[in-house]
């Protein structure tokens, strides 16, 4: 007859199974036989007996039905344990209600992924999150919040109920919850920033040499990991999420900023420093110390004293000239008439990367106060071999222009100095020359004087008067060599002192001259002035023969009108000249015939005639 476990209730009641027990018929001997042996036991050799009492068959009867009971309730319990370990998840197990236990991960992962999509709008609801008494209201996809299925079915798949528990009753695993964490941060730290306040970070600086300190104070900062657990923890029973502010303190302490304040800023700047070099001695002064060392938070948020290099090659910008030497490159002289090379020469700078480590530990210190430095070598752009391959050979063009008033004077005194700055440069093969760059600013600091331009068509006094003059003779001089102009503009106003169209102003810094050498040679800029003339010669290796010019006609011509101005130091009063349009032509001839020409243009303004008087009334 069927038997059913302790507990159990009979078929129908649910889907569990019923255990069954078979009916055991044991073999009997027929009369006269000898009894057989159970199965199972071995065989004993016959003994005649006399027969037994009538009680003890009856022993032995139980003694076989029980055994025939424990191997059918064994044999139950085996059954039953095979059903509550089947699938992969224990049976019993449950995920937010919806049961998985005894199926496979698959249909794990299907049931409870139907089960979300069931509750998705409860699910994707805005968060309310409390900062303070701030309030930031947070959808689940701005933050990546979800339920991670397949690590939900693991956590399912790993726990351990009893084997009852299997069989009758169920436990309920908590879902894998997930975030972004950084995105939650990036969504509430603008009202965690009002809500809070910022660390105060320690810092040590310098007023000229008075040192300032900036002790640390903790700040109030969201805790975001405190705060995503609680949205996790909370997501799925709606509660209500207040998110954290805590104190955050910085690395150093207010005492250990005060020591290295006392231990090494403040004596930094006590008292100089002394540099001792091969090429003689330089003194770091107390200013130059506060400029260069500065305290900044390393790795591990701690204020540092170091030295920085470049500063304090800046600081040092009136010491450096007297150890370093400027590499000079190898360039060309004109002697005898003919080309030398000079050769270039090699530099020294100051080691200063060096100098700015070791310097660290002399300036906590109150006496013995001496560093010793190196030099690096510093190399020539250009070296005697670069020259010499450059086939300067010869006079390619020259081009004088010529002025009053001696070198003395202002504005030819401006002529002599660019000059002298321009003479001797080697304009490799390709390269453009910019005279503005060449020069760079050309003002009272370069030995340049207050002399007279033209500015919004009105000769004005200004410092570097007359450098125009120098940029025209420049011009004609790579002119006549065949050299391509890049760029040049002529002046406002004709002077009868320049030729016509083929000549060019400049001004610092926005207008500049231009040209490049498209020659296969390189070419020298030699200049010599005297006091009524500046040459600008241009030496190299001749391209073609010869280089002339043609002029048009003047057309288009107007004559000047008459301005009367206030007198004064400002006013420079002029005679006036005509203006006019006119075309030249720069002739290339080789072997004796025309093989190219290019046509250059203008339209001179007339220049007014300033009178500095006001004009009378009467």
């Amino acid at each position: 007859m069927p038997v059913s476990l302790p507990g159990e209730e009979r078929p129908g009641a649910d889907d569990r199974p019923t255990v069954q027990i078979t009916a055991v018929t044991w073999p009997v001997a027929a009369p006269g036989a000898e009894p057989q042996p159970a199965p199972g036991t071995e065989s004993q050799p016959a003994v005649a007996s006399p027969p037994e009492p009538q009680p003890a068959r009856r022993g032995r009867r139980l003694a076989v039905l029980a055994a025939a009971v424990t191997t059918v309730v064994v044999a139950g319990i085996a059954g039953a344990g095979s059903y509550a370990y089947s699938g992969d998840i224990p049976r019993g197990t449950q995920v937010l209600g919806v049961e998985v236990g005894g199926k496979s991960r698959a249909a794990a992962e299907a049931a409870l992924q139907g089960e979300l999509t069931r509750r998705a709008p409860e699910l994707n609801a805005p968060i309310d999150v409390r900062i303070g008494e701030g309030n930031v209201t947070v959808a689940p996809q701005e933050i990546g919040l979800h339920i991670d299925v397949a690590a939900t079915v693991d956590e399912a798949a790993g726990s351990e109920p009893s084997l009852l528990g299997r069989l009758f009753g169920s436990h309920e695993v908590p879902p894998v919850v997930r975030l972004d964490t950084e995105k939650l941060d990036a969504l509430l730290q603008p009202v965690a920033r009002k809500q809070g306040r910022a660390m105060t970070q320690p810092a040590i600086s310098y007023r000229g040499t008075t040192v300032k300190v900036v002790h640390p104070e903790p700040g109030l900062v969201l805790d975001t990991a405190t705060t995503a657990q609680k949205i996790q923890d909370s997501w799925l029973t709606r509660g209500p999420v207040e998110a954290p502010l805590v104190e955050q303190y910085p690395e150093m302490s207010r005492a250990e900023v005060d020591e290295l304040a006392e231990g090494l800023a403040r004596p930094a700047v006590a008292a100089p420093v002394t540099v001792k070099t091969d090429g003689g001695k330089i003194t770091i002064s107390p200013r130059a110390i506060a400029a260069s060392l500065t305290f900044t938070l390393d790795d591990s948020r701690r204020l540092t004293g170091q030295v920085d290099a470049k500063r304090l090659r800046d600081a040092l910008v009136d010491e450096l000239p007297k150890v370093e030497r400027e590499a000079k490159d190898a360039t060309v002289t004109i002697a005898g008439g003919k080309p030398k090379v000079v050769p270039d020469r090699a530099g020294r700078r100051l080691d200063v990367s060096t100098l700015a480590g070791d310097l660290i530990a002399v300036l906590a210190r109150t006496d013995d106060r001496t560093v010793s430095a190196g030099f690096r070598p510093v190399q020539a752009k250009t070296t005697a071999k670069d020259v010499a391959k450059l086939g300067i050979r010869e006079k390619v063009a020259g081009f004088t222009t010529y002025f009053t008033g001696g070198i003395a004077l202002p504005r030819n005194h401006n002529i002599a100095v660019v000059a002298d700055t321009v003479d001797g440069v080697v304009i490799k093969p390709g390269e453009v020359f910019s005279l503005n760059g060449f020069t760079g600013e050309r003002g009272y600091a370069q030995g340049y004087k207050d002399a007279p331009v033209i500015l919004n068509g009105k000769l004005v006094p200004a410092v570097g008067g007359g450098i125009s003059q120098f940029t025209t003779t420049l011009f004609n001089a790579i002119y006549y060599a065949g050299l391509e102009d890049v760029f040049h503009q002529p002046h406002s106003y004709w002077y009868s002192r320049y030729p016509s169209v083929i000549e060019s102003t400049i001004f610092y810094p926005s207008l500049d001259f231009k040209f490049r050498n498209n020659t296969p040679n390189g070419i020298v800029l030699d200049t010599s002035y005297n006091d009524s003339s500046i040459t600008v010669t241009v030496w190299g290796t001749k391209v073609y023969d010869k280089v002339t010019t043609e002029w048009g006609p003047k057309r288009n011509i107007s004559n000047p009108r008459t301005v009367h101005l206030e007198d004064g130091p400002s006013c420079l009063a002029t005679n006036g000249t005509q203006g006019f349009s006119q075309d030249a032509w720069r002739i290339f001839v080789q072997n004796g015939k025309e093989v190219k020409r290019e046509r250059f243009s203008w339209t001179y303004d007339a220049e007014p005639r300033y009178i500095c008087r006001p004009k009378s009334r009467s």
